[in-house]
């Protein structure tokens, strides 16, 4: 009996997806665990493994197109020497938003037919220019395009007949290009970025954040970490200060644990154990794998772990349970040279540290002015859960750990 195959929700907020590559043709034996497609999710592209046996009858969605439901059927499975249906068996395939284009198809700004010119003529024409030829009744062959291959632009169309010859009254309407239009690439917008973009929104208008910072001298914290490198034999490991700060945060959260917590309308969650997501960069967005029970783990346990995750990250080969949770993030970019930022919370998370940059500044200590290097962290809190207090008992709780870096390996 034909069985479908339907798109898999692979992540807790994926509602569609980008279905990216078919590994399989139509016609091709699979076995339960074959990897078939690969698919573009809010978070990474990943694969997609088939749960039973049989012959890849029919593919019913097309490399390349996005906006597919989850649950809709993507392709048909069938038994050797069953006939193969023309459509899914529940007949509740949805179309995608948007088809991949065919390979033939030509950039819709490349040509143009203006009403009643020579049917066989083709006229350059860029899309802004088309428009407003349009709107101001000009036919496109009265013009003469200045662009590459005579390609009629927006000016040929301002210096053309019939154009005004004073500004019009009302302002045009707003478009996002500002520059000229031969300078503007213009890229489509992947499934995570559109995801990144709804969930930020989301967060930065429903989500009442309120932030705290604090300056923390590192040079304790560089000392022993020296020292513990130089431990390691033959490089068998190397911490780096991110994985000294998970674990300092995470410490930090087991003394002050009131901003270990997410609100919900009806009860605020407090949890016992302590993940730790790092926001790491990939191509075109941000994933944010977990270091779970952080607490409790050794820094070279961290570092090891924290290595292998943002190694698989940025490949693309992380698996759902390893970014999906989280009891709290971390987002360091220190290593850029920036001295201060405020990260954005991660929902349904209560709080978000930013990470900046250790640098040599001045500092008082008793009557005297001393040298040392100073990174000041930035605090994000959900307000709903957190208030200012606790929020700044935490932080200076986390400046202890750092500056007593002692307390991470005891």
């Amino acid at each position: 009996m034909a069985t479908d195959i339907l798109m898999p929700a692979l992540s807790p907020t994926m509602t569609e997806g980008k279905l990216a590559r078919w590994l399989k043709a139509e016609g091709d034996t699979v076995s339960a665990g074959d990897v078939i497609a690969e698919i573009e999710t809010d978070k990474a592209t990943m694969e997609v493994e088939a749960v039973d046996e049989g012959i890849l009858g029919r593919i019913l969605i097309q490399e390349g197109a996005e906006g597919i439901l989850v649950n809709t059927p993507i392709a048909v499975l069938v038994e050797e020497g069953e006939a193969v249906p023309e459509a899914s068996s529940t007949q509740t395939t949805a179309a995608p938003k948007a088809e991949a284009a065919p390979a033939e198809a030509k950039p819709a700004s490349a040509t143009a037919k203006a009403p009643g010119e020579d049917k066989g003529e083709r006229i350059f024409v860029s899309p802004l220019a088309k428009r407003m030829a349009r709107e101001r009744g000009i036919a496109l062959g009265a013009l003469t395009g200045s662009g590459p291959n005579g390609r009629i632009l927006k000016r040929d169309v301002e210096k053309g007949p019939n154009a005004p010859k004073t500004a019009p009254k009302t302002a045009p309407a707003a478009t996002p290009v500002t520059t000229s239009e031969e300078t503007v690439r213009r890229v489509p917008n992947s499934t995570m970025r559109k995801v990144i973009a709804r969930r930020l929104t989301e967060s930065k208008t429903q989500v009442p954040h309120f932030y705290v910072s604090v300056d923390i001298e590192l040079d304790a914290l560089l000392e022993l970490r020296s020292k513990l490198n130089a431990t390691a034999q033959e490089n068998s490991f190397k911490i780096s200060v991110n994985d000294m700060m998970i674990k300092a945060v995470a410490l930090a959260l087991k003394k002050v644990p009131g901003v270990n917590v997410q609100f919900t309308d009806a009860e605020t969650l407090h949890f016992e154990n302590v993940d730790i997501s790092m926001a790491v960069s990939i191509p075109d967005g941000l994933i944010t794998p977990i270091i779970r029970d952080a607490d409790r783990k050794s820094l070279r346990e961290i570092s090891v772990e924290a290595k292998d995750l943002a190694k698989r990250a940025r490949a693309g080969k992380l698996k759902p349970e390893e970014f999906q949770g989280g009891t709290f993030s971390i987002s360091n970019m220190g290593m850029f040279g920036v001295r201060e930022f405020a990260a954005i919370i991660n929902p349904p998370q209560a709080g978000i540290l930013a990470i900046a940059s250790g640098e040599k500044r001045a500092v008082v200590r008793g009557s005297e002015i001393a040298v040392a290097t100073v990174m000041t962290a930035t605090l994000s809190v959900d307000h709903r859960a957190v208030d200012g207090a606790l929020g700044a008992e935490w932080l200076n709780a986390l400046r202890d750990i750092v500056q007593n870096p002692y307390t991470l390996v005891v």
